[in-house]
């Protein structure tokens, strides 16, 4: 009965299994640090908020059957002696699970109801079906029964605090199948169209198909390309609520937002092969811009948050991402509109009266939360976003030149010019960068890797700046790659955010900036170590800088998406050397 298993395999305890589309995914993790027994149907609609509980169950007793789950890309198995339960999508919004030997319970995973929270089940008279209710993501779960029986329903129309659910057990063939839905209100009785079988295999070859497309370069020198691929596929949300575009989460944990420089390197990643799918991600932000010109520090399904923004990394992403897309003029001249407001954004509310260089009001504005170039003040100038908006400023010259507008080109050239002499002139010392206090001439520097982000300006460095920025780039690598504080400070946190781990992010820029510059050789270590590292522990948020394991959360898209930067990067350089960067 079973569907053959394809792609590759995964645990659910780090990575959901989800479908591209789709606003829920089936995962034991239902919160930061909350992992239950159980796998859930965990909804992101409104937030994070796990509805159902998925039970396997023994058939006879109805006591909790112990399995083993294995998980592909397109096939979800719970499998025990007595038989075995496989949950496969048809659709975004719907799955089918069929099982043989063992049946299931499924049940609301909060027992308590109030006026304002909780899971509600009825029977619909109408189609027939169970269905829960949800406060928390304002959405219906609609379980119909295709073949089998119910055996037993709990809690149905009750209040209060209540067991709800209902099992499903097999009929006189042996085998059960029920189809499970997200809905918003109603929508005609669900009627099958396809066997579970076909159900499975169209999942299969959905996900083949985008893999072929975003890493049709893989090899056996990268072989974590598939599972990159599939947490990016997985991760990724049809438009609803306050997203107008398909949208790669950076995780269906509790990491469910897109964040305003995370989507840089999903749209990089996804540009050769998805080109539709990357622009989107690109301007997903963009989509809105505040009346500054800041972009949101995030977006998700019912939540946009300006209390802070996140770095100006995109003018270096639009260089890359023209390089790897063909986009025609109205494109061309839509980013420049929005990347000349957000740049300024910075040139405006972000310079103190007088000053050259703009700053960060805390280290949330970095993307570097709490490293430890912030200790002594969270108002501070700094040198990544002068080098940040350098990048950004010559990328707006190229795009002015390119649209026919000379002045604009020269302005922002000249502009781009003064605030590089502005960073050298204020923040470089000879042997470092340091960061000045907005408020006072006060200036100090740190063990943090972000004082050497500067580095990501490439070739427009001075040589003997590059130099040094290399030398001390060497400094924090670690067997895994680049470590966020150095080893050495009092201040490194193995689990300590940016106060230690490796992230991806920082490799990605610290690797292309070190290769622009000349340093082929550093570059092509780093590349090495933090494949190999994706190689070993995953695609987590960032990870322990000594032993390699995965911190945080553990399906995070940024990570993936760069190791399939570097990676591409690393198979094409081998191949045709010359005629790709970065990696």
């Amino acid at each position: 009965m079973t569907a053959a298993p394809s792609g590759p395999a995964f645990s659910v305890h780090d990575i959901p299994f989800s479908t591209y589309g789709s606003w829920f995914g089936i995962s034991p993790v239902l919160a930061e640090k909350t992992r239950a027994e159980d796998l859930h149907l965990v909804s992101h609609q409104n937030g994070m908020h796990a509805v159902l509980r998925l039970v396997p169950s023994d058939a006879s007793t109805g006591e909790r059957a112990e399995t083993r789950v294995v998980a592909t890309s397109s096939l979800l198995s719970w499998v025990h002696e007595a038989g075995r339960i496989d949950l496969a999508y048809e659709s975004p919004d719907t799955v089918r699970v069929r099982g043989e030997g063992l049946a299931l319970r499924i049940t609301a995973a909060a027992r308590a109801l109030t006026p304002f929270s909780g899971t509600y089940l009825y029977d619909d008279p109408v189609s027939g079906a169970h269905v829960f209710t949800s406060y928390e993501t304002g959405r219906r779960y609609r379980v119909t029964v295709l073949s089998g029986a119910v055996t037993c329903v709990s809690g149905a129309q009750a209040l209060g605090g209540a067991e709800r659910g209902l099992t499903v057990a097999a009929g006189p063939d042996g085998v059960w199948e029920i189809a499970v839905e997200e809905l918003d209100t109603a929508r005609a009785p669900y009627v099958s169209s396809a066997t579970f079988g076909k159900v499975a295999e169209a999942a299969r070859n959905s996900f083949a198909d985008f893999v072929d497309e975003v890493a049709p370069w893989r090899s056996s020198a990268t072989p974590a390309a598939e599972l990159a691929a599939y947490v990016l596929w997985s991760a990724t949300v049809r438009p609803a609520g306050l997203l107008t575009r398909p949208a790669v989460l950076m995780s269906k944990h509790w990491m469910d937002k897109v964040w305003s420089w995370d989507h840089c390197f999903n749209a990089l990643a996804l540009a050769p092969g998805h080109p539709k799918l990357a622009w989107d991600q690109f301007s997903l932000p963009f989509d809105h811009q505040d009346e500054s010109g800041a972009l949101p520090d995030s977006v998700t399904h019912s939540e946009v948050l300006h209390n802070f923004v996140k770095p100006p990394i995109h003018g270096w992403t639009l260089r890359h991402l023209r390089r790897r897309l063909s986009l025609p003029p109205e494109q061309l001249a839509e980013a420049y509109d929005r990347l000349s407001r957000w740049t300024d954004f910075w040139l405006t509310a972000r310079r103190a009266p007088g000053a050259t260089l703009s700053h960060y009001q805390h280290g949330n504005d970095s993307g570097w939360d709490n490293a430890t170039t912030f200790d002594p003040e969270r108002v501070v100038v700094t040198a990544d976003l002068a080098a940040f908006l350098t990048l950004q400023l010559h990328e707006l010259a190229a795009l002015a030149d390119e649209l026919g507008l000379p002045d604009d080109a020269l302005w922002w050239t000249r502009t781009a010019e003064a605030t590089q002499a502005a960073m050298l002139e204020e923040l470089w010392t000879g042997d470092r960068f340091v960061a000045r206090s907005v408020g006072s001439a006060e200036t100090w520097a740190s063990a943090s890797l972000l004082d050497l982000m500067p580095i990501a300006l490439g070739e427009h460095l001075p040589e003997d700046v590059s130099a040094v920025l290399a030398d001390r780039i060497e400094a924090h690598l670690t067997p895994h790659g680049l470590a966020t504080e150095q080893l050495s400070s009092p201040h490194y946190l193995s689990d300590g955010y940016w106060r230690g781990p490796i992230w991806a992010p920082s490799t990605v820029l610290v690797e292309d900036g070190l290769r622009r510059a000349g340093h082929q050789r550093l570059a092509d270590d780093i590349s090495a170590r933090f494949r190999a590292l994706c190689e070993t522990y995953g695609f987590a948020e960032n990870f322990d800088a000594l032993t390699g394991t995965g911190l945080r959360d553990r399906a995070y898209t940024w990570t993936a998406s760069s190791y399939l930067l570097l990676a591409e990067a690393h198979e094409l350089r081998h191949a045709t050397p010359a005629m790709h960067t970065g990696g």
